[in-house]
């Protein structure tokens, strides 16, 4: 049976470039094929009715006509524009980390994945009104990982299976998981993590975002988790994040601020 010429979908963009003389090409992350691109012709024009609605981190109903080698975008009108993400530039810096990883670990053509849209599209709502945005984007870390089948292991050692006890342990990330004292000591690139540190990345996998936004973890532990994440991700996607350099700039910047 063949697919429709035009059919409706719902998408994030997650970025976008200039195209030819005046359009504008889009990935998008849709509700109904997981990633996907399409061109938004005219975008760049003064007058056009899409330019608007096709912002990174926007959420829109668009209208796509299956193209010869790309959907175009024949109507766009924004479901949820998130309009505090564009307005703070932390909060601006959190959204734009939360798309650079999605994008990274998915392709085009992988098919529709309605639990990761779902996670993003919360995700995005929650930093919008939140005040926690550093716990919005660690759940969102813990549940994209589960959703992409690299779950961490962190209650049994990933070497030897034996139970995590209360006490500081390493994390490895090529054994993708947490490693007790016995097999973790002296192990090239394992890494130490706190008692408290596990306490709450156990809390994060095992929890709703309701239970999860209860956490209250102190400054030292925050610090010790997003470093642990971020090691844990850039071993994954075999390279850096380029945003996580530039929140930290923003946050510097605010701390200095009078």
């Amino acid at each position: 049976m063949s697919q429709p010429r035009s059919f409706r979908a719902e998408a994030v963009v997650l970025r976008h470039s200039d195209w030819g003389e005046a359009d504008r090409l889009l990935t998008l992350y849709t509700r109904e094929q997981g990633k996907a691109r399409a061109l938004a012709k005219g975008a760049r024009k003064v007058r056009s009715r899409k330019a608007g609605h096709l912002e990174p981190f926007t959420r829109v109903r668009l209208q796509l006509a299956r193209g010869r080698d790309l959907l175009i975008v024949t109507q766009a009108d924004t479901a949820d524009a998130y309009q505090p993400l564009h307005e703070d530039l932390e909060l601006t810096g959190y959204a734009a980390y939360i798309i650079e990883l999605l994008d990274r670990f998915t392709y085009e053509g992988e098919g529709a994945n309605q639990a990761i849209f779902r996670l993003l599209t919360d995700t995005l709502a929650r930093l919008a009104a939140e005040p926690d945005s550093w716990l919005v984007v660690r759940y969102y870390e813990v549940r994209l990982l589960d959703q992409l089948g690299f779950r961490p292991q962190l209650f049994e050692c990933a070497n030897c299976s034996k139970e995590i006890r209360a006490e500081d342990q390493f994390f490895s990330a090529p054994d993708g998981g947490v490693l007790c004292p016995r097999c973790g000591k002296g192990l090239p690139g394992a890494r130490p993590i706190s008692t408290e540190a596990l306490k709450y990345l156990r809390h994060f996998q095992r929890s709703s975002y309701g239970e999860a936004k209860r956490a209250q973890p102190e400054a030292k532990i925050r610090a010790e988790l997003e470093e642990l994440m971020q090691h844990y991700l850039t071993y994954l996607l075999e390279r850096g994040l380029n945003t996580p350099a530039f929140m930290r700039r923003v946050r510097e910047s605010k701390s200095k601020a009078p």
